[in-house]
């Protein structure tokens, strides 16, 4: 399993993080945008809620039948001459693409953009075959490729983390020597991938939906590249998440309608295309046509409180309104599915080890939940989470559990409850902080700004008001207040 981007601990990533003002300024002036067009393109579709709702059931009815179409899929690839390969592990899928690639004795490489290639490490394991070259035709990827394999940033907008002059200095190494103009840029990169691709002897390409009743893949993307990676080599492989099917051309129509408008606030994508093996009568596409569908880890979900996390269609849609994802970007992360999805995908496919640190790295706001177009529960599977780690596994070791634990007794017992409300005020005096209330600064009884173990993660980015007097606590003012009620008091 390969979707680690890091080795470095979470705290020192979001340190790294919190330090990349550039990033930090990119991803908040995407999420504005985004936010903006978003909602334009979803209520020019009208009816959105009814629309989320289709796009719910539609995920949620392949899933629970996935065998099923997996095969019916299956039977009708081979039908029209091509052929499927099911893989358990990313080593599996990894050492077929690699057999292929000998097989056809593959020199040049082309790839569209795949989050489930770059989930399998299938770039580089590629690269490592004697006299082949492999390019990423995606203009971010392209980018990343070229930079000394970076990791992406976001699942849409992977060079999110880069600006015109580190892009200029990249493609100067490629012999680009015009200025930081965008569409120069573009125009240089554009030029340098045709004449690799009228060279390629193999295409690779992800997938965002297969067709479980005509055997045909469905790729969706803004630049083209997937189509000539489809159209010109004459052997094609497509790789695919196992739960990325649809069961007809009907609800493909739908998810790519609710896809453009989530990921990038368009109707549609400016290329929407469906592919399989060529057939008599056809002019173009692969005349070997091949499908990997892969599992690594996805049937963990499955029978699973985190079922619903399969139900994703990489819209990007709660990177987009994620606070944390504002703050830390990508990388934060470690892994290369980032953000909120990231963090629920992540521990499912490789385990609490590598990735317990995520279902942690949320507001739990819900802002997620609330905007993905087919429904997944997000924040409530990163409460999930929290709860096998903590309770089921029993994972948390540290001083902060005796805490905690501690502090259950304590808020549970009446008795301790009402004794620590009776000191918290005066036991919290030598911590506090007192300045004059403004808008600022709204705590009548003063503030904390370093508190101790675990308040400190509250204290590290806020202030925390220091507790009322007992006489004028919640609990005190209700009480006070019940009374009056009954005696028919009333304040002007």
């Amino acid at each position: 399993m390969t979707i680690s981007t890091s080795n470095k601990p979470f705290l020192t990533r979001v340190k790294e993080s919190e330090n990349d003002h550039f990033m930090q300024q990119s991803v908040a002036k995407a999420q504005d945008a985004q936010w903006d067009k978003r909602t334009a393109a979803r209520k020019e579709l009208g009816n959105w809620e009814q629309w989320r709702d289709l796009g719910e059931q539609i995920r949620q009815h392949v899933i629970k039948y996935l065998p099923d179409y997996l095969e019916e899929f299956s039977d009708n690839v081979e039908k029209r001459g091509g052929h499927v390969f099911f893989a358990q592990t990313d080593e599996q899928a990894v050492n077929y693409i690699k057999k292929i690639a000998k097989e056809k004795k593959a020199r040049k490489i082309v790839k569209s953009k795949s989050m489930v290639t770059t989930e399998i490490d299938l770039d580089k394991a590629l690269m490592s075959l004697p006299e082949t070259s492999l390019m990423e035709t995606d203009l971010a990827e392209f980018i990343l490729q070229e930079d000394n394999w970076d990791e992406p940033t976001h699942i849409v907008f992977p060079t999110l983390h880069k600006n015109r002059d580190q892009i200029k200095k990249i493609f100067s190494k490629l012999g680009y020597s015009g200025s930081n103009d965008p569409e120069e840029m573009a125009k240089f990169a554009r030029k340098y991938l045709r004449e690799y691709f009228m060279e390629a002897d193999l295409g690779i390409t992800g997938c965002n939906f297969a067709i479980a009743d005509s055997g045909l893949i469905n790729l969706v993307t803004n630049e083209g590249n997937a189509d000539l990676t489809m159209a010109i080599p004459k052997t094609q492989i497509v790789v695919m998440g196992m739960e990325r099917i649809v069961p007809s051309l009907k609800e493909a129509e739908v998810l790519d309608n609710m896809l453009s408008r989530s990921a990038v606030g368009q109707k549609l994508t400016s290329y929407c295309s469906f592919s399989g093996a060529q057939i008599d009568g056809e002019s173009d596409g692969p005349t070997d046509f091949y499908v990997v569908i892969l599992d690594n880890g996805r049937s963990n979900a499955l029978g699973t409180a985190f079922e619903p996390v399969l139900q994703c269609i990489r819209c990007g849609a709660c990177l987009n309104v994620c606070p944390i994802y504002r703050h830390i970007g990508g990388h934060g992360y470690g892994s290369i599915y980032p953000g909120p999805i990231g963090a629920v995908l992540s521990p499912v496919l490789d385990g609490y080890e590598k990735f317990g640190d995520l279902p942690f790295a949320s507001s739990l706001c819900a802002a997620c939940t609330e905007t993905c177009p087919v429904k997944i529960p997000l924040h409530q599977l990163l409460i999930k989470h929290r709860e096998v780690m903590m309770d089921e596994l029993k994972m948390d070791h540290s001083f902060n559990n005796v805490l905690m634990k501690g502090a259950g007794v304590a808020t549970s017992s009446p008795i301790l409850f009402k004794i620590a409300l009776e000191g918290d005020h005066v036991g919290s005096a030598p911590l506090s902080k007192n300045t004059a209330t403004s808008v600022d600064n709204m705590f009548n009884y003063g503030h904390i700004e370093k508190a101790p173990s675990l308040a400190s993660g509250w204290t590290d980015v806020r202030d925390l008001p220091r507790p009322p007097k007992p006489s004028e606590n919640f609990r005190s003012w209700y009480k006070k207040h019940k009374k009056e009620q009954r005696e028919g008091v009333h304040h002007d």
